[in-house]
């Protein structure tokens, strides 16, 4: 029987019919009617962002934030994903991705949408944040606004210490174009010789790497971008020479890199992928806004761009570099009120003056911690620090996938090497924009005696997990900590994420046999417990959803919840129609891209999905099935995206105490009832804000106030 669909305008339509059949098991499917493409969806959720940015209730100075977490989403969006579809294109592939868009096609519509998001950002900034900050007190000059007094400090300040770093580079008249490296900002600059009567061109690079990209006027919160004080001394630069004009630009370039499976030594052959980082092709080239033809030209002529490549921006250039400002001392009234996390009750109640450690409550059963509402150096530092100092551990394994160059953790490794314990630390050196840290941390490590392994070429090891090996009596017992997010307390106070304590048997087996996995020259053909790709991740969550389709009824309905970062797997969102078709009410919480398309009569009518966004970067990941009276609920590492299930190393965990499932229930429950923080998906595509109609519900705020509680009632005592 034909179904109805819905048109991309939003309303019921009698177009093709979507019939079952359309998405049979196994089947590639490229009907654009069920499926949203990856790109788009991907700057949807970038617009989400924006539109944090450009909400007059939130504080400016985390409106701030959020335009310069925007740009710099889009930088590293250029950097990987427009990269590699601008390479598909030069290799005249025309594989249809689920949606039925060829490479180009996408490469066309995002050129499109990101012009008009890049107007709508500077607008935020230029004529919103910049005004409304000046009149609290921080204020972005340009020179042309700076006082008498101001103007020689920054005259002086240009003498002493930028003109020293700068390096003007003349183009044409037989020299090279010089090599412009990734993500740098630049002037153009149109010189005239007076003698010769020639003109001719010279790059000057902002050197914003060694210098404050917005430099600060003493005695005041007032700043002067760099580029602004460099062109207003480019007659120091070019001395003899007449200025005709200037204009600002930037290159983005190809960041994406894959190392050999055949690679004999991964980490030198990570170390030559760096290095050719910097050779990448240009992917983007941003001018300012009415940059003169001579100056244009060249630009585009010697940097081998297209139209498609080419964006114009009104206002300042690289506002990534926005960060730097939402950390100027004071203004608290502009920011949100400081969160400092709660230790998890259970660890708290029981304290430390009789000995308690996190290990004796691991024994007492399974812990469940949720950062940054609790906290991290109170939960997984202290686990491992108390390990390292207990004579009776023998061993302590941990993966590290990104982490902070400060973080404790690491070093407690090297602390366990000296006092005699087997310390195994695998370093994924793949980690894409972190891998010259944990090159730095994995060297560390090898020096101190720690046994480092890198990983397998092939598959990127995403999974988070320690394994604590103690000595009990006559026997050993694994405590395991497996999290949806990276041991790395700078993100742990930022991202939400969920981190599971456990003593279980099958568990901790399972995780020695993960550990072998990658230390050794094994593969599991199967796990107790837990789901593990690319072994048995994929087949498990969807024998996980099809279980939950085939227990469904009238009389015992049930019901699937999914949080997650990207739903991508064309495999999985064919099983997720299946079960909406079968009745199952399928609700999905997914922060950022979503192919999956709710909605849909005959298909998707079921399924819901929505996105929180917010004060803290969303990132848990959770697999939630509920049926016949049974729940089986999952926690982990992994989105459902085909990299994820097939080409890393993922663990995904049971949490099966009815109290922990309770806790995580919860959590989700709040995401999906969030109307002030939340979007939902509609059948368009369309990303529609909800607003409140009656009570006020903001998911992270409640988790806040919940857990204040909880540690007011586990202390005796008001928590500050």
């Amino acid at each position: 029987m034909a179904k109805r669909t819905t048109s991309t305008s939003g309303r019921s339509s009698t177009q093709k019919p979507v019939e079952r059949d359309i998405i049979p098991p196994g089947t590639e499917v490229t009907d654009g009617n069920l499926f949203f493409n990856r790109e788009l969806s991907w700057l949807a959720f970038n617009n989400r962002v924006l539109q944090l940015a450009e909400d007059a209730s939130v504080p400016l100075m985390e409106r701030l934030k959020f335009c310069a977490i925007y740009a710099r989403n889009l930088d590293e969006f250029f950097m990987i994903r427009v990269a590699r579809l601008h390479e598909q294109v030069r290799n005249r592939v025309a594989r249809l991705v689920p949606d039925g868009t060829t490479p180009g096609e996408t490469l066309d519509k995002l050129h499109t949408r990101i012009l008009e998001q890049a107007r709508r950002h500077n607008d935020c900034v230029e004529r919103q944040l910049r005004p409304a900050l000046s009149e609290k007190g921080l204020r972005i000059l340009r020179m042309k606004e700076l006082d008498a007094e101001s103007r020689a400090q920054v005259d002086q300040r240009f003498r002493e210490q930028i003109f020293p770093v700068l390096t003007p580079l003349a183009i044409g008249l037989g020299r090279h174009f010089p090599y412009i490296s990734n993500l740098s900002l630049s002037l153009a600059v149109l010189l005239r010789d007076p003698v010769a009567e020639e003109e001719t061109v010279a790059r000057v690079k902002v050197p914003k790497e060694a210098l404050p990209r917005f430099v600060p006027l003493k005695g005041s919160t007032a700043f002067v971008p760099l580029e602004e004080i460099i062109a207003h001394h480019l007659g120091a630069l070019f001395p003899g020479m007449e200025v005709l004009d200037y204009g600002l630009f930037r290159v983005t370039r190809d960041a994406d890199f894959t190392v050999s499976e055949d690679a004999e030594d991964l980490l030198v052959a990570v170390q030559t992928e760096l290095r050719q980082r910097r050779f990448g092709d240009v992917i983007r080239l941003e001018l300012q806004a009415g940059m003169s033809p001579k100056l244009r030209e060249p630009l585009v002529e010697a940097l081998g761009v297209e139209p498609l490549q080419i964006y114009e921006e009104h206002g300042l250039l690289d506002l990534a570099d926005l960060m730097t400002l939402v950390f100027t001392p004071g203004f608290a009234e502009l920011r949100d009120p400081p969160w400092v996390p709660i230790t998890q009750p259970r660890l708290r109640a029981e304290g430390e003056a009789d000995g308690i450690t996190v290990m004796s409550a691991m024994r007492r059963g399974a812990l469940l911690v949720h950062h940054p509402y609790e906290s991290f150096s109170s939960s997984v530092e202290r686990f491992v620090n108390e390990a390292v100092e207990d004579p009776d551990v023998l061993a302590i394994k941990q993966t590290v996938y990104r982490t902070s160059d400060k973080s404790p953790l690491v070093p407690a490794l090297i602390r366990a090497t000296e006092s005699g314990k087997q310390a195994v630390c695998m370093v994924e050196l793949k980690a894409r924009f972190d891998e010259r840290t944990n090159i730095q941390w994995a060297l560390a490590l090898e020096e101190a005696g720690v046994h480092v392994v890198y990983g397998i070429p092939g598959l990127k090891t995403h999974a988070k997990a320690i394994l604590i090996v103690r000595r009990e009596g006559e026997r050993v017992r694994h405590y395991v900590h497996i999290g949806t997010g990276n041991y790395n307390p700078k993100t742990a106070r930022l991202y939400t994420d969920l981190g599971l304590f456990t003593t279980d048997p099958d568990i901790g087996a399972d995780v020695a046999d993960l550990f072998n996995f990658l230390t050794g020259f094994a593969r599991p053909k199967s796990f107790r417990k837990l789901l593990v790709a690319p072994i048995n991740m994929r087949e498990g969550l969807l024998q996980e959803i099809r279980r939950t389709a085939a227990a469904h009824s009238a009389e015992h309905p049930a019901r699937i919840q999914m949080k997650m970062n990207a739903l991508v797997d064309p495999a999985m969102i064919r099983a997720l129609y299946d079960a909406s078709r079968a009745g199952v009410k399928v609700e999905l919480n997914i922060r950022g891209i979503c192919c999956l398309r709710p909605g849909v009569a005959g298909v998707s009518e079921n399924i819901r999905v929505v996105s929180t966004l917010g004060r803290f970067l969303e990132h848990s990941r959770i697999y939630l099935f509920e049926r016949g009276g049974e729940t089986r609920c999952y926690i982990g590492s992994a989105d459902l995206m085909p990299r994820n299930l097939d080409h890393r190393v993922e663990a995904l965990v049971p949490v099966e105490e009815p109290p922990l499932i309770a806790q995580v229930r919860d959590l989700l429950d709040r995401g999906l009832a969030d109307n002030t923080h939340a979007w939902q998906l509609e059948p368009d595509g369309t990303w529609l804000r909800r607003a409140p109609e009656g009570e006020k519900r903001w998911a992270q705020g409640e988790l806040m106030e919940r857990s204040l509680r909880m540690a007011q009632a586990s202390s005796g005592r008001p928590v500050p």
